[in-house]
């Protein structure tokens, strides 16, 4: 069984076939989903797709480009959180590559999550680009300010960045761009990551692997970056598919495994 460990089924063009694309994803072995919190205004609709489906959880969180519309607040996040299908707190963190909300209420609103895991006792999806730097001294900030888990998201930062990530307890989730062309660096960090840290997902609708590139991307695909990661790590996909899948389960441990798994592809 895999798990997509991030997605966004209320992203178009899911969110307009969530029957198909759990179909589809079911005959890949993919048994687990979890839906990803982005703006507030829309987290009603985010948690329907979990309360309606046994096998969908999801987040609750701002996005670090909705930080100039949307201001967090750790009380209001652990309010939310109580629902019993919120599984983690974010997605949150650092964009500096696209810049699309001033630094500093980024960072005002990535210390409101960090505050909402620590008092929820839920992990931190963390979504960090071009900010290695700062990232890595906000998570030991808020560690400082008590306990702390949860994983770097779609990543394609630094192996420094990973290492620290690591001495934190922290897992680093693999998306779709680790079959890219120019993915080596992302690939010689993967070889070298602890196979009991590692999460695949498909952040779809975005990063479709090889072979769907230019496909809207869908939880099914999972299957094609699990393949790549285990190709990677020079263990069969099964392996792969059990340690990450444990990896999942233990990480987001309000969520529980499927009665019954999938078949596989």
């Amino acid at each position: 069984m895999l798990v997509d460990s991030h997605c966004h089924l209320d992203y178009a063009p899911m969110a307009d076939d969530i029957p198909g694309v759990l179909a589809r994803a079911r005959s890949a072995g993919v048994g687990t989903l979890l839906t990803i919190g982005t703006k507030l205004k829309d987290f009603a609709r985010v948690r329907a797709l979990a309360e309606g489906h046994d096998n969908i959880y999801c987040s609750v969180g701002i996005h670090p480009h909705e930080a100039k519309n949307e201001t967090a607040d750790a009380a209001r996040l652990v309010e939310l959180a109580a629902h019993p299908k919120v599984v983690g707190i974010g997605e949150t963190g650092l964009d500096y590559y696209y810049d699309e909300s001033p630094r500093d209420q980024q960072q005002a609103n990535f210390r409101a999550h960090m505050r909402a895991a620590g008092e929820s006792g839920l992990p931190l999806i963390v979504h960090t680009r071009d900010a290695d730097d700062d990232t890595a001294a906000m998570l030991a900030e808020g560690r400082r300010a008590g306990p702390l888990a949860g994983v770097l998201h779609c990543f394609t930062s630094s192996h420094r960045l990973a290492e620290r990530a690591l001495e934190m307890c922290f897992y680093i989730s693999i998306s779709g761009i680790v079959t890219f062309k120019n993915a080596e660096d992302l690939r010689a960090t993967v070889r070298a990551l602890p196979l009991d840290r590692l999460l695949v997902e498909t952040d779809s609708p975005y990063l479709a692997p090889m072979p769907m590139r230019g496909k809207p991307c869908e939880p099914a695909y999972v299957a094609h970056t699990a393949a790549k990661v285990a190709e990677l790590k020079g263990i069969s996909p099964a392996e792969l598919a059990c340690a990450t899948t444990a990896n999942f389960f233990a990480l987001f441990a309000r969520a529980t495994p499927p009665a019954t798994p999938p078949s596989a592809p």
